[in-house]
């Protein structure tokens, strides 16, 4: 038999990356495929050829007992077919322009392999598509728990840790604003602007009134220089890490105009939200904070079904409504 694999193929915020990417290691251990990781062309990056992985994580050879290839040698391989989604087995040159249907077709196809518990004939399944949701909380674990930045990200993330951190209680605030980028399923949070901000006001308050066992301090993570300033006028003791935000509506905070930098930033913020003792997530259906809602210990964040409605989690036990 040929080798068989799982490409995880994916160009945007490192969040949706590593959720997409524990959906595809998921699928390649139930059916013993090895994953390949192809981060070329990614929104981190200005060099197209060049696979992000290795540029911002250390490299693996497995996770789990899953065999990985995840560093330059994509650029060398050729994967064998058939290939799933049916989209794949085109000439490659016909392969070059996928028109955003295309992209959620091949999304829903793969959820529909997924859940189907079954394997599929094809030599090569390509995750070329959100797959936030589609794996349980495990595979999600799993992927984060083998996964590491490199070494001078972490001696950036231990440094902060120690200055701002150590000796406090921290609650970390994530808002994911878009700052004038399609937000999509992000888009009904922010319908009214003014009450969305209210809303992360009144869960910060509502996080700060919980018990903490040590002095208190607010960490702000966000894409849009408005949501600083707003957020600084209410609560002017809350602290950031310096970075570079775009101009208002200019678009996502994310893009390979920063190089490197802005993909270290990125992560720098992701991996100390995971450090915090609670976390607010605004919204919910954001990825980047999807690592935090898995590992800090209280989750403060507003209803997936009802977005008024301000919820705080306890990763030991159920949801509890605290509005």
């Amino acid at each position: 038999m040929k080798d068989r694999f799982v490409v995880s193929r994916r160009r945007t915020g490192f969040g949706d990356c590593l959720w997409s990417l524990a959906a595809a290691w998921s699928y390649a251990q139930r059916t013993g495929r090895t994953l390949a990781v192809d981060w070329r062309g990614s929104c981190y990056l200005d060099e197209p050829l060049t696979n992000a992985f290795p540029v911002f994580f250390e490299p693996i050879q497995d996770i789990a007992g899953v065999p990985v290839i995840c560093d330059d040698r994509i650029n060398q391989l050729s994967f064998p077919g058939p290939f799933f989604p049916p989209w794949w087995n085109k000439p490659s040159i016909d392969c070059v322009y996928r028109p955003d249907e295309q992209i959620f077709r091949e999304r829903d196809e793969l959820r529909e392999l997924f859940e189907g518990q079954g394997d599929n004939e094809a030599n090569t399944v390509v995750c070329d598509a959100c797959l936030m949701w589609r794996c349980g909380e495990d595979a999600e674990r799993q992927v984060f728990q083998n996964i590491k930045p490199r070494p001078e990200i972490v001696s950036r993330i231990e440094a902060i840790y120690q200055e701002h951190f150590k000796g406090n209680s921290i609650i970390g605030v994530h808002v994911r604003h878009g700052n004038g980028e399609d937000i999509m399923e992000h888009a009904p949070y922010w319908a009214d602007s003014e009450l969305a901000l209210r809303q992360v006001c009144t869960a910060i308050h509502k996080a700060k009134a919980l018990p903490h066992p040590k002095p208190v301090r607010v960490f702000l993570c966000t894409d849009s220089a408005q949501v600083l300033n707003e957020l600084s006028g209410v609560f002017p003791d809350l602290f950031t890490i310096p970075k570079r935000l775009q101009a208002d509506r200019a678009g996502p905070l994310h893009s390979a105009a920063l190089g490197a930098d802005g993909g270290f930033a990125a992560l720098v913020e992701m991996y100390l939200l995971g450090r915090c003792n609670t976390v607010i997530r605004f919204p919910p259906t954001s990825a980047f904070s999807r690592y935090a809602r898995l590992f800090v210990p209280r989750v403060v964040e507003f209803d997936l079904n009802d977005p008024g409605r301000l919820i705080v989690i306890d990763n030991s036990s159920e949801h509890l409504p605290i509005s």
